[in-house]
């Protein structure tokens, strides 16, 4: 029973479409009632000097009276008119007070009628004014409106109880409400249709990617009508198309890698075939050094394979503060040794200190890849330059060498997977460069292939931007 009444509370908490929908139509109705409401308000307090209602119901009364002469007749339609008139304004609502009457003779001033709220009371005296006008007085600690018109034979005066702000707007309130409250079941019996009616496109767009098996990444091909569901389409194509991309960009990946991986393996395989098997030290000893140098060599494939993996991590580090001069000169230190061994002069031409706000891993990946591809394929007394600068809050590093070079034809596909190249026999697994591409797109840069060192050889040149702040 518990869990019925939560699935059910569950069901009505959800948020959905529809209702929120219907809630936006009942808060513009709340909206359409509260500006009503405020423009009756508006118009109330621009024509409430002048008050034209009161002075036609006056003009009114008092034109009805121009033919009667007897103040007796007169009298009792004055208090016909009072009587009459106070009924109706209770039976529309027309609160708070009621509207008195006063009538006088004209000549002499004598009072003829008065309501009986005004009989013991101290009226103001009415000015001799020959149009009708209005005024406000206070009378038994109440506001009223006074109007006063006369003719050739009587004086009419009305009073009628001041309404405050707040009496306008409940009166007005109540008025405005039961038109709201008769239009509404309409309206929202049109939305719900409506929105019924134009979800539906979405549900069987909903309904048709759902039906598709986990491994489907074609094209939605749903060829919506509707101009809202078409962005929406053609997003869910793109994404579809990214992902077959990604797809089959981690296929021809893991077929590479294994492929690479296979031909270190084999070697491995037969060298310690070679060390366990062969009687003759000469070529244990030599099958050693073929050993090591396999080992070393699918150790740098897997180190490449695992760094090319983290750079095409969505999640990307916080960037650090790093004094990349310093750091670089570190990393050409670790390279010396190779360097040596290769007899290839490496130099720096960097400032002391350069401090920049970057993502360090990628960094560090680009500056790497570079100089271990420079030494690799850089021949024996050849040189490797490298440089560090930073201007227009960009970092730029260069890694030049005077080596083979690579030909024009070839220098698009140097930045793809697995790709060596050709007419060198340098060992490698084809991902440095593919690394470094990466690690830039990463950092939001660019890297170029240019000129190398005294008109061989080639040149790396990156370009990464740098927050102005660093």
């Amino acid at each position: 029973m518990k869990h019925a009444l939560r699935s059910t509370w569950g069901w009505l908490a959800e948020p959905t479409l529809m209702r929120r929908s219907v809630a936006s139509v009942l808060v513009a109705f709340v909206v359409v009632w509260a500006v009503l409401l405020g423009y009756n308000f508006v118009n109330y307090k621009h024509t409430i000097t002048r008050d034209p209602g009161l002075m036609k119901y006056g003009d009114a009364v008092l034109d009805s009276l121009a033919q009667v002469t007897d103040p007796a007749h007169a009298a009792t339609a004055v208090a016909a008119t009072d009587h009459w008139t106070n009924i109706r304004r209770r039976q529309i609502g027309l609160l708070p007070g009621v509207q008195m009457h006063e009538l006088l003779d004209a000549a002499s001033g004598q009072r003829v009628f008065a309501s009986p709220g005004l009989q013991n009371a101290a009226l103001p005296p009415a000015a001799p004014h020959a149009e009708p006008y209005i005024q406000e007085a206070a009378l038994q600690g109440r506001s009223f409106r006074i109007y006063t018109g006369r003719n050739a034979r009587w004086v009419l005066r009305v009073f009628e109880t001041k309404r405050t702000d707040s009496n306008f707007l409940q009166y007005n309130g109540r008025a405005l409400l039961p038109y709201l409250l008769l239009a509404s079941p309409f309206v929202l019996l049109a939305v719900w249709l409506s929105v019924r009616h134009g979800l539906r496109p979405l549900q069987q767009l909903a309904s048709r990617i759902a039906q598709r098996g986990q491994d489907d990444l074609q094209s939605v091909g749903f060829n919506a009508r509707h101009r809202e569901l078409k962005p929406l389409e053609q997003s869910l194509d793109h994404l579809f198309a990214q992902l077959r991309q990604k797809v089959e960009r981690e296929r021809a990946f893991v077929q590479d890698a294994a492929h690479e991986i296979r031909t270190p393996l084999a070697v491995i395989t037969a060298q310690a075939h070679v060390m366990a098997r062969s009687p003759s030290q000469e070529e244990r000893t030599q099958a050693q050094a073929h050993l090591e140098q396999a080992i070393a060599r699918t150790s740098h494939l897997a180190q490449q394979l695992l760094d090319l993996a983290a750079l095409d991590d969505a999640q990307r580090p916080a960037p650090r503060d790093l004094d990349v001069a310093q750091w670089l000169r570190g990393a050409l230190a670790q390279a010396v040794p190779d360097a040596m061994a290769r007899q290839v002069e490496l130099s720096l031409d960097a400032p002391d200190t350069l401090p920049a706000r970057l993502d360090q891993p990628a960094f560090e990946s680009i500056a790497h890849n570079l100089i271990d591809n420079a030494l690799r394929y850089t021949p024996h007394g050849g040189n490797v330059a490298v440089t560090l600068r930073r201007d227009d809050a960009a970092l730029r590093l260069s890694v030049q060498d005077d080596g083979p070079g690579i030909p024009p034809t070839e220098q698009q596909r140097v930045f793809e997977r697995f790709y060596r190249g050709t007419g060198h026999a340098a060992n490698g697994s084809g991902l440095g460069l593919a690394i470094v591409r990466q690690a830039v797109l990463r950092m939001g840069g660019q890297v170029q292939i240019g000129a190398g060192l005294n008109g061989r050889g080639v040149g790396f040149f990156v370009s990464i931007p740098l927050p102005h702040s660093a």
